[in-house]
This record gives structure tokens, C-alpha cells and sequence, in this order.
């Protein structure tokens, strides 16, 4: 019949299901045609000057190359680092906060710590909110959600007109309690729409209502500060899939690590401020389940930025107050360091002569001064270039050709400034570029209290490789696993991840006295996960994962313990006191089997799974790799002689010794010497160091 697909049609018919995910300087797609296994790849330079444009590219060159047809699209998923990259870079929406009379310093007060305490030239950020651009509110309510005083409308009036006058976009709401009671919050937000509805306004309980107002409030400034980049990304977004005919509903990833859909991204920035790097957590954590690697350290280098994550058991870790370039983040959240250094990242002479790198980028546009695009300052991927590490074959999929000659033009003015020949000047540049990311590696080790040692390095990104075992080699690290398409693993964490949702209610009140407070607000966060997995369009059974944020009495932070909902459900009190002090004794080493314990928060995560998806393995042949040419590099001491191989010749079972280059489409691997490489039968790279 004509206009009915058949049984058999609708079988046989393409099911393309794509991640996608932007950078500061390339937008990567992973996709998978379901029905033959077949896996497509490729990148693109980001137009920051027209969002979606680049989208749009990659997906006409997907259907030029590789025959997907967007109507066909069943799953789209979306990461993005546009978010960080606006804080890193400061380029986010001037903003104005108001919080209670008297409480105008609360995010400049902050915790009262410096970021290194053993440092003499360590100094604090700037905040994201001028000082003068915080306006206190006569108002006050009570910790038990009574009000005091009620907000004085005049003020608030006043705090409009100046904030407009300031050059404000937006405003952020955060006043005292309001995790207990947010009402107050909410008629001052009434009054701003009604005062100015040209301005955007976040309150800071609608956003993450947690208790501690400085670590509410920042959230909600975040939150603010990317939203119109965010926002008109994500609209721009869903505009050119809908003129593209692509049914699936759009989804994004989110900083837990979690998928949400498009619609809430725009009001709920905060939590895809991660999204880009954790969906490339998601996607490592994924891969190394595969290989069989069960820690791991992942290192994703991008135009912008190095991200950093421990991976242990096969998971990912979570937590709260991730650094956001200097701000900490106090939402869940795959923990993730990320340092202002990327391919694109500019080297600089500072001006007592020091070189610096980072963490200004070239982005995309103009780019490195390599990439022929109008750059001319020198960036880590030229001093790459001028070492002869890259630059040997084309770049992201065709996209782009190395100019070498401008690289050492852009490099050779630093040289000139330091006094230095050009080749030394490049080695410093990624010496720097290295010694920066080995400082925040080590601090995330320290703070997770591991090893590393015992873990494999995990380079992706489209910088990822190239960085990536001079890395593993200062560590002391022995194992690097380089995937198949180092590239797209971000976009690749986009087609494997969950619906995930986090929920939380503050509670404060003694573990004896909360039993039946405990179970009602359980209660009420299931509801309210199930309801959310219901809006994002999933109908399969879901998993609701329980914690509590606990303490001992008089102690000033709380851990987070895992709970059995058989707990909950018999009110066991003496199954969650075990389990605090379990907690407590693995993370410090005592615990306190007589101490009062005291319940601060109540969580819940709400999770749908996503599609089961694998790819095919490849049985191993032992076989010495052929190199296709030698070539003259610059490692530091001298020039070497280093063998150049094409990751696509690379069976698996194929293995030779470093120093090497590895070409491929979306990126370059380096390898130094005393490095053995082999090829294992998921087509990653394994590189294994010298004793």
C-alpha cells in the first residue's frame, strides 16, 4: 500500500544513533547505523560566530561519506564545553546579585581559603559579580522557614534600576535559607520580571537548593553566567536539526555524567557545565569496560582546556564542588579538574621575561597560527608543529593542513623575546604546557588518595594523544590506552550514557530524630525522579539510587553514604548508622561508634538506562608494524629519528618500539623512546613504559 512501510522495510530500514560534542576549537560526531555495527566518525571546526553552523556541516559530510540519513536519526545526544569554556575564558553575562542587607560579601567571603595555602604569590579570583554589582535586600527569614522580615519592595526597586544602569543581563536571587523556605526568593524574582522582563533572574533555591548560602549562591551565579551562550546555542541547536527533518527529540549530557533534553538545558545550565567533559568520562569509562581496564586515569585534551578524571572499578567517580576553571561547582557531578591549557592555548612572554601557556586559547577562529586561519600567536599545537611532532599528515578528518612554516614564524617571535633558538622555545612550550597538568593531576590524586602508578593513562580528545605519554612518563605512570578514535570519545559518551537526575532535600536534624522525616522526603524525591524520567521521555523501569549526606555532631562537613532502600523501608536506623561509620572509617581511618550522628541532606538520582550498545572485536595477530617513513623530530635533547605509522595499517597484534608518530584521522599520537606499542582487539593502542 502506497505511503505504509512494511514489516520487512521497517526492519531493514537505517537506525542511525549520533552523539555529538563542541569544543572550543571542534565540534566531534561518533555515530552508529545500528542494524550493520558500522561506526562513522569526524570532526569539525567549530564557528563560534554562527552557533549550529558547524552541526550542520558535520552532518551533511556524514551523509556525503558515510550515507546517514537524518530522518533516520533515532538517538541524538549533545555535549558541549561551551559552558566551561565561557568561565574559563570570563566571558559570561554581566550579572548583579541580591542577597540580605548585610550579607553583600557573602561570594567574595566565600570559605575563607586560598586556592594553594603554601604558595607566597597565590591570590584569590576574581568573583564573576563585581562588588558593586551586589545589592543587599532588607529581608530575613528564619533557619525554620519563619519570616522575619519581609523584602523591602523599595529596595528591591532601587537594586532594578541600578543593576540596568550597571549594564546588567541578568540576576541572581540567593538569600539566607532559603533551602528551607524559598518564597521570599520567589516574590523578589516576581517583582524583577514585572520591574524589568528584559532581564533573565535565577533564584538560587530553584537552582540547587542546598543549605550553606555561599555555596548556593555561587551555584546559582554560575548557573546565570552562561545561560544566554548556552541558551542560544541550544535554541540555534534545535532549530537547524528540525530544518534537517531529524525526529529524535534532542538530548544533552549533563555534568553528572546523565542525559536531560534540550528544553531543560536552557534553564538548567549549571548542570551541563560539565557536560562536555563528563560525557567524555562516560565514554573512557565505557571503552575501558570493554578492554577490560578497571582504573584509570582519563586525560582529554581540547583547544581549550585539559580535563582530568579517575576511573576505578570501571566507574566513574562522582561529587560536589568540582573546580570550574577557579569556581567550585556543588552540584553532582563526575569529578572532573580542568586546567585552562589546550592545543589552542597561547604561550606568552610575560613581562618579566617568563613564558608563559594558557589560559588564553586561539579557539577555532583564528585557531593556532598553523592552521593557516589568521593566527599568529604561538600556541602548544605549533610548538608541536616546530618539534616535529605534527604536522605529517592532514588533520580532523581533511578539515585542516598544517602550514610548519607558520608555526615556526608564530614560535620564532617568542624565540626572538627569550633570547632562545625556536626548536628549545617549542620544548619549553609543552615542558610548561606538561608541568601544569602534572600539578592538577597530582592534586586530584591526593584528593582521591590513590596511586597512580597503578592506574592507565587514557589520552582522548583531539589533543589528548599528543600530550598524553610524556605525561604518563612524568607521572611514573606504565600504561597509556590510546582509542581506536581518541577524538570523539566525548561524543562516543553521548550514545552510551543514561537519563540521569539528581534531587536533593536538606534536612539538618539529628540521625535519631529523622527516621520518619527521612522516609516521607524519600518519598516525595522518588516521585519527583520518576516524574522527571517520565518528562525526558523515558517509560522503561528506573533506578533510584539513595544517599545521605551525614556527619558527626559538631564536625563541619558531612560525607555522603550510600543507602539500601531496604533501609528506608523498615526504618532501620541501626543499618544506616553502620554504614556512616563505614564510610567515615575508610575515608579518615577512625570512626566514632558513640558519636551523635547528624543528617544534613537527603539524595536521590534518578536513572533511566540508555540503549546497549557494542562494538565488534578483532582477533589479535602477532605482527612487527611496518613504519611508512622516518622522520626528524625535535624530543628535547636533540633531533631524533622517529618512525612514522598510520593508525589504519594498525592490525590488531601489530606492535613496535618508540620513539614514534601515530597518524590518524582526528588526531597524532607521540610516543617517546623506551616505549613498547601494541595494537589489542578492540583496536586501542597500548603503549607499556620501560622499567
Amino acid at each position: 500500500m502506497d505511503g505504509v512501510i512494511t514489516a520487512d522495510e521497517a526492519h531493514n530500514r537505517a537506525d542511525w544513533k549520533v552523539g555529538v560534542d563542541i569544543g572550543g576549537t571542534f565540534i566531534d560526531f561518533c555515530a552508529l547505523e545500528v542494524n550493520s555495527g558500522r561506526v562513522a566518525s569526524l570532526k569539525v571546526l567549530t564557528t563560534p560566530e554562527d552557533p549550529g553552523a558547524e552541526l550542520m556541516t558535520g552532518l551533511a559530510l556524514l551523509a556525503e561519506r558515510e550515507g546517514l540519513d537524518p530522518t533516520h536519526m533515532t538517538r541524538f545526544v549533545h555535549g558541549t564545553t561551551v559552558g566551561i569554556n565561557t568561565i574559563i575564558q570570563r566571558k559570561g553575562a554581566p550579572l548583579a546579585l541580591f542577597t540580605n542587607a548585610g550579607f553583600e560579601d557573602v561570594i567574595e567571603l566565600a570559605r575563607l581559603r586560598m586556592p594553594d595555602m603554601y604558595s607566597l604569590f597565590c591570590s584569590r579570583p576574581d568573583p564573576l559579580i563585581s562588588r558593586d554589582m551586589v545589592f543587599g535586600i532588607p529581608a530575613r527569614m528564619r533557619a525554620d522557614g519563619s519570616e522575619t522580615k519581609a523584602p523591602d519592595v523599595a529596595t528591591v526597586e532601587s537594586a532594578v534600576a541600578a543593576a540596568k544602569a550597571n549594564g546588567a543581563q541578568g540576576i541572581v536571587v540567593a538569600f539566607l535559607h532559603s533551602w528551607r523556605n524559598a518564597a521570599q526568593e520567589a516574590s523578589v524574582k516576581s517583582a524583577i520580571a514585572r520591574l524589568a522582563p528584559d532581564l533573565f533572574v535565577f533564584t538560587s533555591a530553584e537552582v540547587w537548593p542546598v543549605i550553606r548560602e555561599y555555596e548556593r549562591s555561587s551555584t546559582a551565579i554560575l548557573n546565570g553566567y552562561v545561560h544566554p551562550r548556552v541558551s542560544g546555542y541550544l535554541t540555534a541547536l534545535e532549530e537547524r536539526l528540525k530544518s534537517r527533518g531529524v525526529p529524535a527529540r534532542p538530548m544533552l549530557t549533563k555534568s553528572n555524567g546523565g542525559l536531560m533534553n534540550a528544553a531543560e538545558g536552557k534553564q538548567a545550565c549549571v548542570n551541563m557545565l560539565l557536560s562536555g567533559t563528563a560525557s567524555g568520562v562516560i565514554g573512557a569509562a565505557w571503552l575501558a569496560r570493554q578492554a577490560g581496564e578497571d582504573r584509570i586515569l582519563t586525560l582529554d585534551i581540547g583547544g581549550t582546556s585539559a580535563d582530568f578524571a579517575l576511573i576505578i572499578d570501571g566507574r566513574p567517580q562522582f561529587g560536589t564542588g568540582e573546580l570550574i576553571g577557579e569556581f567550585p561547582l556543588h552540584i553532582p557531578s563526575v569529578s572532573v579538574s580542568s586546567i585552562g591549557v589546550g592545543g589552542g592555548s597561547i604561550a606568552s612572554v610575560d613581562a618579566q621575561g617568563v613564558l608563559r601557556v594558557g589560559p588564553e586559547s586561539a579557539g577555532s577562529t583564528p585557531g593556532p597560527a598553523c592552521y593557516g586561519r589568521g593566527g599568529e600567536r604561538a600556541t602548544v599545537t605549533d610548538a608541536m608543529v616546530v618539534c616535529g611532532w605534527l604536522g605529517h599528515s592532514e588533520m580532523a578528518y581533511g578539515q585542516l593542513s598544517i602550514d610548519t612554516g607558520l608555526a615556526h614564524r608564530a614560535v620564532g617571535e617568542l624565540a626572538r623575546r627569550l633570547g632562545r633558538p625556536v626548536e628549545q622555545t617549542a620544548q619549553a612550550i609543552l615542558d610548561i604546557a606538561v608541568s601544569e597538568m602534572f600539578v592538577e593531576v597530582e592534586k586530584l590524586a591526593s584528593r582521591a588518595g590513590v596511586d597512580l602508578r597503578d592506574f592507565t593513562l587514557m589520552p582522548f580528545g583531539g589533543g589528548g594523544p599528543m600530550l598524553g605519554a610524556f605525561l604518563a612518563r612524568e607521572l611514573g605512570m606504565k600504561r597509556v590506552m590510546a582509542p581506536r578514535r581518541p577524538g570523539v570519545v566525548s561524543a562516543l559518551g553521548g550514545l552510551v550514557a543514561d537519563l540521569r537526575g539528581d534531587f536533593i532535600r536538606t534536612i539538618f536534624s539529628p540521625l535519631s530524630a529523622s527516621l520518619p522525616i527521612i522516609r516521607a522526603a524519600f518519598e516525595a524525591l522518588a516521585s519527583e525522579g520518576l516524574d522527571w524520567l517520565a518528562a525526558q521521555g523515558h517509560d522503561a523501569a528506573a533506578e533510584l539510587n539513595f544517599s545521605c549526606d551525614m556527619r558527626y555532631l559538631g564536625q563541619s562537613y558531612e560525607i555522603e553514604v550510600v543507602l539500601s532502600p531496604e533501609w528506608l523501608e523498615e526504618s532501620d536506623a541501626e543499618a544506616i548508622e553502620q554504614a556512616f561509620h563505614r564510610t567515615h572509617e575508610r575515608l579518615y581511618d577512625f570512626h566514632d561508634p558513640d558519636g551523635e550522628i547528624e543528617l544534613v541532606n537527603m539524595r536521590l538520582s534518578a536513572v533511566g538506562a540508555g540503549p546497549a550498545l557494542s562494538f565488534p572485536e578483532i582477533d589479535e595477530i602477532d605482527v612487527s608494524a611496518s613504519p611508512a617513513r622516518q622522520l626528524p623530530v625535535y624530543t628535547g635533547l636533540g633531533v631524533e629519528t622517529v618512525d612514522l605509522h598510520d593508525r589504519q595499517t594498525l592490525v590488531p597484534g601489530s606492535s613496535f618500539q618508540g620513539p614514534a608518530v601515530v597518524v590518524q584521522e582526528d588526531t597524532t599520537l607521540a610516543i617517546p623512546a623506551g616505549v613498547q606499542a601494541r595494537v589489542d582487539r578492540h583496536l586501542n593502542l597500548l603503549l607499556t613504559f620501560a622499567e
